[in-house]
């Protein structure tokens, strides 16, 4: 994609003000007289602007309305208004969200990594809210802590981490010290040729993907992002009684380095009544960026595609 055809993306991203809360959202609309209506969600360590090629490549099929949650991607956080960023909490935001935005109409459901959760506990939470979503995409989601490839000394020192820097003065701290512009530079340098978002990247694309990097780190709020970590750590979507009755398609990564795509598709079947799983082609989880549709199309398989064309 060229920096025109991405400049052009950009201008359908608009401010979003909803509960006392200033953030963002990527509205596009329908190309070719589709009528389907895709909300997309993005993953924990993300932005609508890591996400637009994929957002770009929805559009093939329908609307593509792309939000912030609050703490993410700049949008301030739940803190701000006096209630703790817990996933009940995210979930309630959403369903709110869907009721503004689609009062009348029915929705497609995508949802990255920790946003497939958040839409996961909103449909639980908001049963009534079911009936207008026709399916539910995971695109390398989960539903539950044991999901992850993780030693227990690991989820030991994160759970610690986590709870940590939830708090107002260690966050305060963390921004301004581990979370500078030359602190992660340096670091990401350091670790270049080992990390897997760097290591295939050339010396120009290796600067540009730090560039993005400390856009992502700086434009969370760090509170959010460790009280949301924290939840991930010790997830269970599995507890509620009823199972869901809006069809998943869950996308799996073969070699994804977080999951164990085998538990994860057990935890599915647990939530759904009705689960079907895809594969990528994609390495490792999921790319620093999706610059481009062309770079998205992975993500998108071809069983997939049928069922966003409403052939399936």
């Amino acid at each position: 994609m060229t920096k025109k055809e991405q400049k052009d993306l950009t201008q359908y991203i608009k401010p979003l003000n909803m509960n006392g809360l200033r953030g963002r959202v990527l509205d596009m609309p329908p190309s070719k007289k589709k009528n389907k209506q895709i909300l997309l969600l993005y993953g924990h360590h993300a932005s609508i602007e890591r996400m637009l090629g994929l957002a770009e490549e929805l559009n093939k099929y329908g609307s593509v309305c792309l939000p912030d949650l609050p703490g993410f991607g700049g949008m301030q956080s739940l803190y701000k208004i006096g209630a703790e960023p817990d996933l009940d909490a995210l979930a309630d935001y959403l369903a709110a969200f869907i009721k503004m935005r689609y009062s009348h109409r029915r929705l497609t459901i995508i949802g990255m990594s920790f946003g497939f959760i958040v839409a996961v506990r909103m449909m639980q939470r908001y049963p009534e809210l079911t009936k207008k979503i026709d399916v539910i995409i995971s695109i390398v989601g989960f539903a539950h802590h044991e999901d992850f490839y993780i030693p227990a000394h690991t989820k030991f020192l994160l759970n610690a981490g986590s709870s940590l820097f939830s708090k107002r003065a260690p966050a305060i701290f963390a921004r301004y010290v581990f979370l500078n512009s030359l602190v992660i530079r340096a670091t990401y340098l350091l670790v270049a040729d080992r990390n897997v978002k760097m290591k295939d990247a050339s010396t120009t694309e290796r600067s540009r993907r730090i560039n993005f990097e400390v856009g992502l780190w700086q434009s969370n709020d760090v509170r959010t992002y460790a009280r949301t970590g924290k939840v991930m750590l010790t997830l269970d979507l599995c507890k509620n009684t009823k199972q869901l009755s809006v069809p998943v398609h869950h996308v799996q990564v073969e070699e994804d380095r977080y999951f164990d795509n085998r538990i994860v598709k057990e935890h599915l079947s647990i939530v759904f009544k009705d689960v079907s799983i895809m594969k990528t082609s994609l390495k490792g989880h999921a790319p620093t960026t999706v610059a481009t549709a062309k770079e998205a199309a992975p993500f998108i398989p071809r069983k997939l595609r049928s069922i966003l064309k409403g052939t399936v």
